[in-house]
C-alpha cells in the first residue's frame, strides 16, 4: 500500500527529545519552546511567535484576541477544516461564509465587500494546500473597515505571498504542526503575532489567563489570574521533536516541490485532454507544497477514481465537506446550494499521496494507475 501521508524524521529528532527527558523538561515552556519560537521569529521576521498545542489553539488565542462579543460576524471560506469556525463560534461569533475561487480553491475575494456587515469584526482567509490566497485585496477590505485578519495559514509554513511569509500578513496568522503536515510534531500548532500590542495578552491567554510570564522575567514578584485564558502551551517532548524539523525546513519544502512537480508534468497531459483540473500555481506566491490534488469533471468520478486507486493500493483521498452545508452549518440558516463553487469542488476533489517516504517508483505508479483509470496508456517509461 503506498500511504496517503507518513510522518518522516528528517534529522535531530531522537536526539532532542532524548535531551529534553534527560534535562527534566517535560513541561511547556523550556528550552526547546523557546528555540523554536526564536527560530520561526527569525524564519518569518515576526513581532513575536507563541508554540501552542495545535493550530486549533492558536486560533482559539486569536478570536480571543479579537474581542468577540455574541453577535459580531467572522469572513471565513467554507472550505475549510472545523477549527477555522469553531474557534470563533466558541465567542459567540455568527460564521459568515462565503465561496472559494475555482482556480486556487481560496476564499474568492471578490465577495468580501458584500459580506461585511455592521457586526463584521474580522477576515479569516485560509491558504488551502499552502497556496496563498490573494492578500491584498484581503487587506485592504480589513484596513477600509477596521477588520481583524486573521490568516489560516495551517499548510503553508514556508510559503510566500509577494515575498512574503504567509502568517506575516495579518494581525494574527496560524500553523498546524499535524502528524499530517508538512512539518510536525505530532500535534502542535503556532501563533504568529505581528501587531506589537497584541504580544502581552496573547501570552496571557496562552499561560492560562495569568501573567506568568512577567513572573518568570521578574517583573512581577508572584503570578496570578488577569484575564480568560487556557493551557495552550505544548510538552517539552513535543517542542524538541518540533525543532529538528525546523531545522530541516528548507529541505523538507524542496522534497515537496520535487514531488509535487512530478505529479504536476506527468499528469499535464490529462488536464490538456480536459479529463482533470490540477493545482493552480500564482506567480505572486510561492507555495509549501502542501498537497497535490486532482479536480475531476464529476462527483461519480471521484468516487469511482478513489476507488479504483484504493485497489490499486494506493491510499488516496477526498478533503472538506463544506462547513456551511454540514448538520451544525445548518444551524446557522445556511442550506446546500448556497456556495455552488465550495459545493462543487468538494465533490470533486481527489488528494494524492504526498510524503517524503515516496520514491520515483511509488510515483509512477501513482501515475500510471490514474491513467489507467481513464483507459489510457502512460506516456511515462
Amino acid at each position: 500500500m503506498i500511504r496517503f501521508n507518513h510522518p518522516t524524521v528528517v534529522g535531530r529528532e531522537l536526539e532532542y527529545t532524548h535531551d529534553a527527558i534527560a534535562r527534566g523538561e517535560l513541561g511547556g515552556g523550556g528550552r526547546y519552546q523557546q528555540r523554536c519560537e526564536k527560530l520561526l521569529e527569525k524564519l518569518l521576521g515576526a513581532e513575536r511567535v507563541l508554540l501552542t498545542t495545535s493550530c486549533t489553539s492558536a486560533l482559539e488565542i486569536s478570536a480571543l484576541l479579537c474581542d468577540l462579543e455574541p453577535g459580531d460576524e467572522v469572513i471565513l471560506p467554507s472550505f475549510t477544516f472545523v477549527s477555522t469556525a469553531n474557534a470563533f463560534i466558541l465567542r459567540g461569533a455568527f460564521p459568515k461564509f462565503i465561496d472559494i475561487r475555482p482556480d486556487t480553491l481560496n476564499l474568492d475575494e471578490t465577495q468580501i465587500a458584500a459580506a461585511i456587515g455592521e457586526r463584521t469584526k474580522a477576515i479569516v482567509p485560509v491558504h488551502y494546500g499552502g497556496m496563498s490566497a490573494q492578500m491584498d485585496d484581503i487587506l485592504r477590505y480589513a484596513e477600509a473597515h477596521q477588520l481583524m485578519v486573521v490568516e489560516d495559514a495551517a499548510q503553508a509554513l514556508n510559503a510566500t505571498y509577494k515575498d512574503k511569509y504567509l502568517g506575516t500578513l495579518g494581525q494574527l496568522g496560524t500553523f498546524s504542526f499535524h502528524d499530517t503536515k508538512n512539518v510536525t510534531s505530532g500535534e502542535g500548532g503556532a501563533l504568529v503575532i505581528n501587531d506589537a500590542r497584541l504580544v502581552e495578552r496573547a501570552e496571557i491567554i496562552r499561560d492560562k489567563g495569568t501573567n506568568r510570564r512577567a513572573f518568570l522575567s521578574g517583573q512581577v514578584d508572584k503570578y496570578t489570574w488577569v484575564d480568560v485564558g487556557s493551557s495552550y502551551a505544548p510538552s517539552g517532548i513535543l517542542a524538541a521533536f518540533l525543532l529538528a524539523q525546523l531545522e530541516r525546513l528548507d529541505k523538507i519544502t524542496d522534497a515537496r516541490r520535487n514531488i509535487f512537480d512530478f505529479y504536476r508534468l506527468n499528469l499535464a497531459p490529462l488536464e490538456q485532454r480536459g479529463d482533470l483540473q490540477l493545482p493552480h500555481e500564482s506567480q505572486d506566491c510561492r507555495s509549501s507544497y502542501h498537497m497535490f490534488y486532482l479536480l475531476l469533471q464529476s462527483s461519480e468520478l471521484q468516487t469511482r477514481l478513489l476507488e479504483h486507486l484504493r485497489n490499486d493500493k494506493i491510499q488516496a483521498v477526498f478533503h472538506y465537506v463544506p462547513l456551511h452545508s454540514s448538520p451544525m452549518g445548518r444551524t446557522f440558516g445556511y442550506r446546500q446550494g448556497m456556495l455552488p463553487v465550495t459545493e462543487s469542488v468538494s465533490s470533486r476533489l481527489v488528494r494524492l499521496p504526498m510524503h517524503l517516504n515516496l520514491t520515483e517508483r511509488d510515483l509512477s505508479r501513482v501515475a500510471h494507475s490514474i491513467y489507467d483509470f481513464f483507459g489510457l496508456a502512460s506516456p511515462m517509461a
